[in-house]
């Protein structure tokens, strides 16, 4: 149960502190969440990987399929050397649910000691 309400508030605060602060304040959201909902590391770094994959995945596929994916297929001939914006919006999910899982790891690590 603390796994599911551990994605559940990651995901909801990292996309109210993205409206209004840098990306990289999902780092922030998933260090406090775990830190402050008991876990051990693994979950904790699940937890935090999931709920962001999903997140941005979701959000990239969502603004991207507004314009037909037409920036993604030019973006990801510049960066990925292949037109496939599905493999894009995959890799924004990862990097994303990396910083996410880390970040949940490190707020768990924390509480232990």
């Amino acid at each position: 149960m603390k796994f599911i309400v551990s994605i559940a508030l990651i995901a909801l605060l990292s996309l109210a502190a993205c409206l209004y602060l840098p990306w990289w304040t999902i780092a922030i959201v998933a260090f406090l969440v775990a830190a402050l909902v008991p876990q051990n590391p693994a979950s904790s770094f699940f937890s935090g990987f999931i709920a962001l994959f999903l997140l941005w995945g979701y959000l990239a596929w969502y603004l991207s399929s507004n314009n037909d994916h037409l920036l993604a297929h030019r973006i990801s001939l510049l960066i990925l050397k292949m037109d496939s914006p599905a493999l894009l919006i995959v890799v924004t999910a990862l990097i994303g649910a990396l910083v996410a899982g880390f970040a949940a790891l490190s707020g768990s690590y924390l509480r232990k000691h």
